[in-house]
């Protein structure tokens, strides 16, 4: 961990990963057995963000606990935290904004109404990787 000076203190600071930051968004969605999961490059649209991460959760404490692993994730091993966070007491779509990753956490008869993937069609989609596999002995 680096460390900047602060009135004569050092302060750690995260270190910035060379994991993408939606690759990190996935790995934290899968762990809280998210479904649908898409990710969406929207970099050749020349849009607001580099990436949208769209998937699933069943019910309000699922949709929450991928939300709040995301955030977790984000600030500890990125050192990022949300710009914005719409939504997270009703879950049924939140919706947190990291700058270059926006995260979309629906429930599915949400997904369905707002249709992001119709809207966005022109992104890539972008392949997701083999799921990790737990650690074992």
């Amino acid at each position: 961990m680096r460390t900047e000076h602060q009135t004569g203190a050092e302060v750690p600071v995260p270190s910035s990963t060379d994991t993408p930051t939606w690759l990190l968004a996935l790995r934290a969605a899968e762990s809280k057995f998210a479904s649908d999961i898409r990710i969406l490059d929207l970099r050749e649209l020349g849009t607001f963000a580099d990436f949208f991460l769209i998937c699933n959760g069943t019910n309000k404490p699922q949709i929450q606990a991928i939300w709040d692993e995301i955030a977790k994730q984000m600030k500890m091993v990125a050192g990022e935290m949300p710009i914005a966070v719409e939504g997270y007491e009703n879950a049924e779509w939140i919706l947190g904004d990291f700058g270059d990753l926006i995260i979309h956490v629906f429930t599915p008869e949400k997904r369905d109404y707002y249709d992001l993937e119709r809207l966005w069609r022109p992104a890539t989609v972008v392949p997701l990787p083999e799921p990790e596999k737990p650690f074992s002995n």
